[in-house]
């Protein structure tokens, strides 16, 4: 059910992705975010479906996992209060490449794809802002990935 909570400027700084925003452009993020609560084992979006928000973890841990044939279900994360996902699908405008799913009970801040395009189409400074805080987001994850697939390219050597 989604709600009207108030997501004030401190709770979204303190998130990495937008950590570092000029106070404008957090007021402007707020005023955009929504929350949802979800029960423990509720799928929140599936594998193949349409990246139209991105979530932001307030309360609970969410569970990022994928179906791989002929083995079943892999958690490739577990996600803790603090954290975000969804903002690929925000970007590229793709479907989900993974399902989530609340393993506790979570209250999530949600923010609309189609409101965040238009707040930047509307403030190219804010644009910027939150373009450089993805483009260091989505770096930092490569980096963490090509070091997880140097280890499990040596280890399989040995």
């Amino acid at each position: 059910m989604a709600g009207w909570t108030l997501v004030d400027t401190s709770t979204l700084r303190e998130i990495d992705l937008f950590a570092g925003l000029s106070e404008r452009a957090l007021i402007e993020l707020a005023a955009l975010t929504y929350t949802r609560e979800y029960r423990r084992a509720q799928k929140i979006f599936a594998d193949g479906t349409p990246g139209h928000a991105m979530y932001l973890i307030l309360k609970g841990e969410v569970r990022i996992s994928k179906n791989i044939p002929g083995l079943g279900e892999e958690a490739l994360a577990i996600l803790k209060e603090g954290s975000y996902f969804g903002e690929m699908g925000m970007l590229e405008d793709e479907l989900t490449s993974a399902d989530a799913w609340a393993m506790r009970s979570c209250v999530l801040a949600v923010i609309d794809r189609k409101d965040l395009l238009d707040l930047m189409e509307r403030d190219k400074d804010i644009c910027i802002e939150l373009l450089w805080n993805f483009v260091r987001t989505l770096s930092a994850r490569l980096r963490e990935a090509n070091s997880k697939v140097t280890f499990l390219a040596a280890a399989g050597r040995f």
